[in-house]
């Protein structure tokens, strides 16, 4: 499987470019179109209980389809619902990553994608407290809303960032959950901050340069009540 990504950053497409008879699988709704003769089968990853766990808890569809290219090859187009980037992550059998509600897209054959705890500090961030954890050997496409930022720490080394902007870190990385401000939760949502995550180093934190619960905000401000 290769990617190529264009209209970037702004509106990105994935191009996933397949061997003969290769598999990608793909969020439900997410292909945008695909080159002639390729395969689409729909199904609950690891039975309907697990495809609804992954609906509920990490914000995927419950029904993963999964496209397969002919025997000469073939292609598909991925986009996500809102503006912004697409991360094409690689994933090695010994770096596995966190991915944060509503990020995944796709995966190559060779990624497993399972929902996965993030932990007491993903549920108090606004995070749903649930994401996907992708191990395994190949690339995740991930929906970015915004652009695209990489944040790499060295060991010791210290970020702080807003837990509404957090795409995906390493799943071995050190973090805590905090208010924004030191002197107490109202002065942290009268400065517009509520939580934000203290990672350290060594690991990767991937970001995205908008919030996606924050422009979900602004929209019902803007919608008259009834």
């Amino acid at each position: 499987m290769q990617v190529h990504i264009r209209h970037n950053p702004s509106f990105a497409v994935a191009r996933v470019l397949l061997a003969p008879t290769e598999p990608v699988h793909i969020l439900s709704g997410a292909m945008m179109a695909h080159s002639p003769g390729m395969s689409i089968d729909a199904r609950a990853e690891g039975g309907l209980l697990s495809g609804l766990s992954r609906e509920i808890f990490a914000g995927a569809s419950t029904f993963t389809t999964t496209m397969t290219a002919p025997p000469q090859g073939g292609w598909v187009d991925l986009t996500s619902v809102l503006p912004g980037d697409v991360l094409s992550l690689p994933i090695s059998p010994d770096r596995a990553f966190f991915l944060t509600r509503g990020a995944w897209l796709g995966n190559s054959h060779g990624v497993v994608t399972d929902t996965h705890w993030g932990g007491i500090a993903n549920l108090l961030g606004g995070e749903g407290g649930f994401g996907l954890r992708a191990w395994g050997q190949g690339e995740v496409l991930l929906s970015v809303y915004g652009a695209l930022d990489v944040c790499d720490l060295a060991p010791g080394e210290q970020v702080v960032i807003d837990s509404g902007h957090v795409v995906a870190y390493d799943l071995g990385m050190r973090f805590q959950l905090r208010k924004a401000s030191a002197s107490g939760l109202w002065n942290s949502l009268k400065s517009g901050e509520g939580y934000v995550f203290d990672f350290l180093g060594p690991g990767r934190v991937y970001l995205q340069s908008r919030n996606p619960a924050a422009f979900d905000a602004y929209v019902r401000e803007q919608v008259p009540s009834e």
